[in-house]
């Protein structure tokens, strides 16, 4: 079977940047780039508080670009895969590898990239596209850069995470 080009993008939505997040702009710059590259998009989306389906704050951002052919996975716990239709949807479309997005590099995504290699998923992570807050005990950039280091360096024999810029992702998609 070809693999896919899919992209997942966390928790990009209203609510979520209620929170100030770093180079926000840049960020869904280069998300977006991914998103046009890509024959399949996975939107995932938080369901917590006031940031319910059908709630402004629930919404994807609206700088991002949105195909119709997406699909949306919503969960309620940081990890995407838990009590989630994602690893069924995943299944019917017929991908076993992507590429991770989004934001909270130190609580969403991180949980998600690491469920997902130890569910035996490929997965790449868009080092330059995700984002966070700062926090009280570290600066969004170093939680950033730290999190790349740990992904890198994250342990699942015969299925290492890669971590590449948005740029060699997109290079080695045009090459495939």
């Amino acid at each position: 079977m070809v693999q896919r080009q899919a992209v997942m993008v966390v928790d990009m939505q209203l609510g979520v940047f209620a929170t100030e997040r770093v180079a926000r702009d840049l960020c869904c710059q280069r998300i977006n780039q991914l998103i046009d590259a890509a024959e399949q998009v996975i939107f995932i989306q938080h369901a917590e508080a006031d940031m319910q389906p059908g709630t402004e704050a629930f919404e994807v951002l609206p700088e991002l670009h949105q195909p119709a052919s997406a699909l949306r996975v919503t969960k309620t716990a940081c990890d995407a895969f838990w009590h989630t239709s994602l690893a069924q949807e995943l299944e019917s479309a017929g991908i076993t590898e992507f590429v991770v997005c989004g934001c909270a590099t130190d609580y969403c995504v991180d949980a998600t990239i690491k469920r997902a290699a130890g569910l035996g998923y490929r997965v790449t992570v868009a080092e330059d596209a995700h984002t966070t807050a700062n926090r009280p005990a570290a600066n969004a950039e170093v939680l950033i850069a730290h999190h790349n280091d740990v992904w890198r360096n994250f342990t699942v024999p015969g299925n290492p995470v890669l971590v590449q810029p948005v740029a060699s992702i997109l290079a080695q998609w045009a090459g495939a």
